[in-house]
């Protein structure tokens, strides 16, 4: 007895060391491999509890050693049998409780990266087709909406949500991980949903009351207008200030040309396109919550704004992973009840 519990020490004093209770083994994990402690547990109570003859009856206190003890003393051979099946069943429901999985290979899971709300500007204005070449012009919505889409698809890991307005500011998607659907109704925002003035303010105040009580350095505000707060009961400075108590950065991009060609019965005439947009308030907005203002003139300088903010506010690069857990409890409960079905066929034939 002594040298089979050194046996069984030896064995498992060669597994690696127990972390947080579990013991790993390659791929397989033991959940709470402690209970293999409880292995040698009826050879122990074998000794300490009272023999066969005695008054007091084991039968209730470990049915195991009871039924050895009412084994034919005819056939030692059978008895042999009869005790390696009981310590197999003992194993294998050792096994089973200790919790076994099978893990499989790492997968990478997104890491939480920033909060980032895309507030954009549906009024009016924004109908204006200035923002492509003069032999192909282009409606500003247009360019934002597509422009906006593809930098959303590369916030890998951000948590992205999406704040339409114009007269009124609507939160079209909270924040998710999900940015395909966020980009899908970036593309279905029509112009005139939220009215056609320019609440800027209301728009920022709306993107404070969503990301004020998340995780502070990692929320960032990304405004697209072409105008001035025409509208809202919030006036911008004033949404500044408590986006900036909250810890908040706002990058500002006022969109549309600032020259454009237009015919008239009078011949081509030169007209400033973007003489409604404030730079000024867009600009105090962003200086007063650590962002930056930038102008977006034509297509092309807004994709390069994109690109900027992509480096001023890069993704998370390192992913975390995780190893998806298949539960083994199935195998040795099967065994179990195998080695169960062998020790009624043995005792009937014995009988």
């Amino acid at each position: 007895m002594p040298e089979f519990l050194q046996l069984i020490i030896q064995q498992l004093s060669t597994l690696p060391s127990l972390s947080d209770g579990a013991m790993y083994w390659g791929a397989l994990e033991l959940r709470w491999a402690w209970i293999l402690l409880l292995l040698p547990l009826p050879f122990l109570l074998r000794l300490v509890l009272p023999a066969k003859n005695a008054s007091v009856t084991i039968a209730p206190k470990l049915p195991f050693a009871a039924a050895l003890d009412e084994l034919p003393e005819s056939s030692a051979s059978t008895s042999r049998g009869m005790g390696w099946l009981f310590l197999l069943l003992w194993l294998f429901l050792l096994l089973a409780a200790a919790r076994p999985h099978w893990l499989g290979e790492p997968q990478p899971l997104p890491q939480a990266g920033r909060d980032l709300l895309l507030a954009v500007d549906l009024s009016g204005s924004m109908q204006t087709a200035d923002m492509g070449s003069s032999q192909q012009p282009r409606r500003r919505v247009d360019a934002v909406l597509e422009l906006g889409g593809d930098f959303i698809a590369r916030r890998v890991g951000d948590r992205v949500g999406l704040i339409l307005f114009g007269t009124q500011a609507y939160l079209q998607s909270p924040l998710t991980f999900d940015r395909n659907t966020v980009r899908g109704l970036l593309s279905e925002a029509e112009l005139g949903l939220a009215g056609d003035q320019t609440a800027i303010g209301d728009a920022l105040g709306l993107a404070v009351k969503r990301l004020q009580d998340l995780d502070e350095n990692r929320r960032v505000v990304v405004l697209l207008t072409d105008g001035e707060n025409t509208a809202g009961a919030l006036e911008p400075a004033k949404a500044a200030e408590l986006a900036a108590v909250a810890g908040l950065k706002i990058y500002t991009i006022g969109i549309g040309a600032d020259r454009m060609v237009q015919q008239s019965i009078f011949g081509n005439q030169v007209i400033n396109p973007s003489r409604g947009l404030d730079e000024a308030t867009l600009k105090e907005i962003a200086a007063a919550t650590g962002g930056r203002y930038f102008r977006a003139k034509s297509e092309r300088e807004l994709s390069q704004i994109y690109s900027v903010l992509d480096e001023l506010e890069p993704v998370e690069a390192d992913a975390e992973t995780i190893r998806p857990r298949r539960s083994l409890l199935h195998w040795p409960l099967l065994a179990a009840l195998l080695a169960t079905a062998l020790l009624l066929i043995r005792s009937r034939r014995d009988w």
